[in-house]
């Protein structure tokens, strides 16, 4: 066994595969494993079984050799979507009960009546009222009032309350009560969890922090025995790397960072795929432009994750909301921008009372999986009909871990065709043409609400699913690039990979730019910069190899919505630096209202430093050979069987390869309709011209005209 560690590996779980990337320093590994959704750490392992088998090792030599483990999960949102997060209590100021029944004003649909308003996310049973106050400027107006705290604590331990939230007004500012509060509840609760929200989110918007509170409180039993029996399970296997997950930033944070504040990982695994869709274009798609938009589309067995590129920057937002908009809970973070619908491999189709195809969405999920799977599937989904369809190979499925049982695929989608009165090819063209529309649909609202034009993006489909209708997708959107990673089928594990290292740090101080808190904001920024050098020390790295984005949340004076603002962290006790924030601030309104007002008085308020290291923009991995041996099966495209040739990805190397074609790349198949075309990258991702048929015919007419 080597002495030095020289693996990274990078998995995903997700809700029918766990995915795994094994990077040995020179070249990238894709690798499956079914998802095991009662015991999710078992799935990983399983992945890492596979990996290592690959490689000639067994698990434990492969985690010994093991320099960094990183893992993404949606483990914190299931729970939040399924309300199995722990029984959580909240303790805020007195007279302020409500912070989150009242959210911030309005309803979603305000003259529907018919529409319960929606519940807090904690009750007011277990909403406890707590004496002292602190006022905006920072003073102490009345003390805090202890035993109403003690009141509090032995409610909540007869309550059997499991975590606990506290959000007392202005703690932003002055955070004592908050402090004195959680030393209470230590000593009063011991081991039951707390979150304090000016140490986890301090800004000035009360609901914004008091939900983050106690949806991080929520989470922390959940996520401190997940991470920790991880970690545990992998250390017990072999491991002797770091372990890392990724955050709702699309970066990276310390397994126990994570654990000790688990907002953070509530879009861990989808926010990981737009990164790795990013580099690929910049890289090789448009190399050389600064000013590209990409539309990534990761289609697993269970969703379709949509998310965007936006002039060559991974588009996040601070409207994260767990739920419907305005009726949910809004974790009060900036997170990558990832909406999700149900439409995937594994989406069932059926027909309604009305006679109409239906797919999702319900899904078959990792158990019992398709019907094709032989695991005790009875209903139809997408991969059934795409198996159907000839798009998949029974005996090369997941590199032929998994064989595929046709017959079961044919007799659940020929009992969908039987109820639509239409023959087993056509029903299986329906299903997966529905599903197409469905990802459509979705994609169109989310690109163009986001300024996005589909014709001038480039389509990028992860996930095992995504090339089954990737081109179909990117005909009808009108995009003229269409590509599949290298590493397409495990998009969100690559992310994980290429994902740097990062922390975010965020103070309060509000100030404008009349009357300037010169010595407020300097000590805010010094303090702020003596985080990051904390944070470079804990993950052993010099400080100079941290780079730093500064950030302020600023407003003109009398408006209600922030906008957040880039700086560097030049001394703005210089009026020349205070200019030029100033200056920035009219640009970045500019930018997002299309106005700004060069006269208008600005208000900043929360400042924040993002500490990054490490960033990993790496080549795919598919080893290309000019070899070229030619297959060929009967595809469906419609309700016509044609035979397309089908090419294995890493003999494409040096020639196009036009439809009907089917291209087997790692554990996907991408299809490729008449009249489109695909090529081999040097990297090994594989770029789709879906009108390649039109361009020709727009050639010859040019020069005949020009003849």
């Amino acid at each position: 066994m080597s002495t030095t560690r020289r693996w990274r590996i990078a998995t995903d779980v997700g809700g029918t595969f766990t995915d795994l990337v094994l990077d040995d320093g020179s070249d990238l590994l894709a690798f499956k494993a079914a998802t095991t959704p009662d015991d999710p750490t078992r799935g990983v392992l399983d992945a890492v079984a596979v990996a290592a088998g690959a490689v000639g090792l067994d698990s434990a030599a492969l985690l010994a050799d093991c320099e960094v483990f990183v893992h993404g999960t949606t483990r914190a949102l299931n729970a939040m979507l399924t309300h199995t997060t722990a029984r959580t209590a909240l303790l805020v100021t007195a007279g302020h009960p409500d912070i989150l029944l009242l959210r911030e004003g309005g309803r979603h649909r305000p003259f529907d009546l018919s529409t319960e308003y929606p519940q807090p996310l904690v009750p007011r049973a277990l909403t406890f009222e707590i004496g002292g106050r602190v006022v905006a400027d920072g003073r102490e107006l009345a003390a805090l009032d202890e035993a109403s705290v003690l009141r509090a604590i032995d409610a909540m331990a007869q309550a059997r309350v499991e975590a606990v939230g506290v959000c007392l007004l202005w703690s932003v500012v002055n955070g004592e009560h908050e402090r004195r509060v959680g030393e209470l509840l230590s000593e009063r609760l011991p081991g039951v969890p707390f979150t304090l929200s000016h140490q986890l989110n301090p800004v000035m918007r009360e609901y914004r922090r008091a939900s983050s509170t106690v949806i991080d409180a929520s989470l922390k039993p959940l996520m401190t025995g997940y991470i920790d029996g991880l970690e545990g399970r992998l250390r017990e296997s072999g491991l002797s790397g770091q372990v890392l997950l990724v955050s709702s930033t699309g970066a990276t944070v310390l397994a126990e960072a994570a654990a000790a504040s688990p907002i953070h990982t509530l879009n861990s695994g989808p926010s990981m795929a737009p990164e790795a869709a990013r580099q690929v274009v910049m890289s090789e798609v448009l190399p050389g432009r600064s000013d590209v938009d990409a539309i990534v589309f990761d289609s697993g067995g269970t969703t379709c994750d949509i998310s965007l590129v936006r002039a060559g920057h991974t588009v996040s937002t601070r409207e994260t909301w767990i739920g419907q908009i305005g009726a949910g809970h809004i974790t009060g973070f900036s997170s990558v921008d990832v909406r999700s619908i149900a439409a995937g491999g594994g989406s069932i189709a059926d027909v309604d009372e009305w006679g109409l195809l239906r797919v999702g969405p319900r899904s078959a999920g990792a158990v019992p999986g398709p019907a094709c799977y032989g695991r005790g599937g009875v209903e139809a989904t997408v991969t059934d009909a795409s198996l159907v369809a000839g798009y998949l190979d029974p005996d090369t499925f997941l590199d032929g871990a998994l064989r595929l049982d046709l017959a079961a695929a044919e007799r659940v989608v020929s009992a969908v065709g039987d109820r639509l009165g239409i023959g087993l090819r056509e029903a299986a063209d329906a299903i997966v043409s529905l599903a197409t529309e469905q990802m459509v649909n979705a994609i169109e609202a989310i690109a163009l609400g986001q300024g996005v034009d589909p014709r001038t993006a480039v389509l990028v489909g992860g996930g095992g699913a995504a090339g089954l209708n990737v081109v179909e997708i990117a005909r009808r959107l009108g995009s003229r690039h269409a590509v599949i990673p290298a590493y397409g089928s495990v998009l969100a594990a690559a992310g994980g990979m290429l994902a740097p290292l990062s922390e975010e740090v965020s103070l309060t101080l509000p100030t404008s730019s009349d009357r300037f808190d010169v010595a407020g904001v300097t000590d805010v920024v010094t303090r702020l910069r003596a985080r990051a050098v904390e944070f470079a020390r804990s993950i052993g790295v010099a400080e100079a190899a941290i780079r730093s984005e500064w950030t302020v949340e600023a407003r003109y004076r009398q408006q209600v919505w922030d906008l957040v603002v880039p700086f560097d962290d030049a001394d703005l006790a210089d009026p020349v630096a205070r200019e030029w924030l100033v200056a920035a601030f009219h640009a970045t309104h500019e930018h997002a209202y299309g106005v700004a007002d060069p006269s208008g008085v600005i208000e900043f308020l929360t400042w924040s430093v993002r500490a990054t290291y490490g960033a990993d923009s790496r080549r795919g991995f598919l080893a290309a050979s000019a070899e070229h041996v030619a297959v060929a099966r009967p595809v469906s495209f419609g309700s016509d069987a044609v035979d397309a040739s089908v090419v294995p990805a890493t003999r494409m190397a040096g020639r196009t390869v036009a439809g009907p074609a089917i291209v087997e790349a790692t554990s996907t198949s991408i299809v490729i309709p008449p009249g489109a075309t695909a090529r081999l990258t040097p990297a090994g991702h594989v770029l789709i011209d879906p009108f390649a048929d039109r361009a020709a015919a727009e050639r010859a007419t040019l020069e005949g005209a020009r003849a």
